[in-house]
């Protein structure tokens, strides 16, 4: 089916969000055989240096060699490719708050900040102009109606690869303009549709590393980006047992890069030592064991709620504090824009500058970035 052919079904318009990948390939091929008017975008996010050096097992998006897949799939498909430069606005909202934050002593998660400021916020003022009715990407989640009439958020079917996580700060006028074609399944049956299709990507390896750090050395890469102040690194009781090169290098939980002997915190032998604080303002980074990792309280700020309305006082749910982590039983305390949250089970290594999700069954019901642990 042309796309001439497709508009006289009188489907909406969508713009799809093309990385070059075998997800959001596959999101406009679906979108496409379903009958939209799909239109292919892939955004210029960012420009490696001539003399950067790429990881031979780099396995990011946005380079141009992915903008080149995108276009071959869009001709596969038979829409249209277009590239929209946002390396301005990449720079602004995701390079910048990165290397902010970890001057902060935060620890960032830059695929939120591109979802929230790049995908769902620029891109969706872009598609505007292009007369779209809707914007896709290629996120394991998926969107539904409650019996309220209110936009949900729930996870992927596939919950091994579930991004619901990243895109808890959606708002109701956001989800109202979203489609995620590939939330109702596993990533087997994406691979499955993108060989049916003859896509050339259906064996492309999924993207890891941040995009925007080729050679995969993160450390490297905020170091020429910022100017490291030394300081000290204290145990639990404010000792000073050693010294740094920047808190910007470190994180909560981190045993890297830390040059201590369980023998000078008068430790058992094999004892691990670990990142159990960072403090940007003294420039102190404080350690401890394992133990020390360990706590029931978490302090979330900059909250959003799925549906835009807080609950109106302390609520049982799930909640995650990492990508990757699962679920636990907690109490979630609302208290306006930020909130407490106490779980049932201590969690280990509550980083601040990550975000801490809420869920009801496979609901989000929304989340923020944590501030740090509390009593």
């Amino acid at each position: 089916m042309t796309n001439r052919e497709r508009k006289k079904t009188n489907l909406p318009r969508v713009v799809v969000a093309m990385s070059g990948g075998v997800d959001s390939s596959v999101a406009a091929y679906l979108l496409s055989r379903e009958g939209y008017e799909v239109i292919g975008i892939t955004m210029r996010l960012w420009s490696a240096d001539e003399d950067v050096e790429i990881a031979a097992d780099h396995q990011g998006c946005c380079s141009i060699d992915d903008i080149e897949d995108a276009r071959r799939v869009c001709q596969s498909i038979g829409i249209p490719h277009y590239v929209l430069d946002a390396r301005n606005e990449f720079q602004e909202h995701v390079i910048k708050y990165f290397t902010d934050e970890y001057r902060k002593g935060r620890t960032p998660h830059p695929c939120i900040a591109c979802n929230d400021r790049i995908k769902f916020d620029f891109l969706l003022s872009r598609s505007q102009m292009m007369e779209a009715e809707y914007i896709a990407t290629g996120h394991y989640a998926r969107i539904a109606l409650n019996h309220t009439g209110r936009f949900m958020l729930r996870e992927g079917v596939d919950r091994l690869k579930d991004q619901s996580y990243v895109l808890f700060g959606l708002s109701q006028s956001q989800l109202s303009k979203i489609l995620l074609p590939i939330g109702g399944y596993t990533k087997g049956q994406i691979r499955d549709f993108a060989f049916e299709a003859g896509l050339h990507i259906a064996n492309k390896l999924d993207s890891q590393e941040i995009c925007f750090i080729p050679s995969g050395d993160y450390r490297q890469f905020i170091k020429d980006k910022t100017e490291p102040a030394p300081g000290n690194i204290i145990d639990s009781e404010g000792t000073i047992v050693g010294s740094h090169p920047g808190v910007e290098f470190y994180t909560v939980g981190q045993r890297r890069g830390l040059n201590i002997t369980p023998n000078q915190l008068n430790l058992p032998e094999g004892t691990k030592i670990f990142v159990t604080g960072v403090n940007p303002m003294s420039k102190t980074i404080m350690i401890g064991t394992s133990e020390d990792l360990m706590g029931h309280g978490v302090l979330v700020d900059r909250v959003n709620y799925i549906d835009g309305v807080a609950p109106h006082g302390p609520i049982n749910i799930d909640a995650k504090i990492r990508y990757n982590g699962i679920k636990s039983s907690a109490v979630l305390y609302p208290d306006g824009e930020s909130a407490v949250l106490r779980f049932d089970d201590p969690q280990r290594a509550i980083t601040p500058g990550q975000a801490a999700v809420f869920y009801a069954d496979d609901c989000v019901l929304g989340g923020g970035y944590i501030d740090g642990p509390v009593k």
